[in-house]
């Protein structure tokens, strides 16, 4: 079974990773780039979908690391 889904989403301090449904962050970065690169870990782990939002909360990009039929190469 795949885990929850990662959102990085903006936060007071910068960038927050957090899982669907959760109210608390997982971790909390000071840039976008880190905070992807450590919600990608995580969504690779529980094989679930990384989505990226925007700073004003709309959803930028998304990245299954589930059962993808077309899994993206490289």
């Amino acid at each position: 079974m795949a885990g929850k889904n990662q959102h990085v989403v903006p936060h007071q301090d910068g960038w927050a990773v957090k899982g669907a449904g959760n109210q608390r962050a997982t971790s909390v970065h000071d840039t976008q780039q880190q905070a992807i690169n450590a919600a990608r870990d995580i969504a690779r782990n529980q094989q679930s979908e990384l989505v990226i939002h925007r700073p004003d909360g709309r959803i930028r990009d998304k990245d299954s690391h589930g059962n993808d039929p077309f899994p993206p190469k490289g």
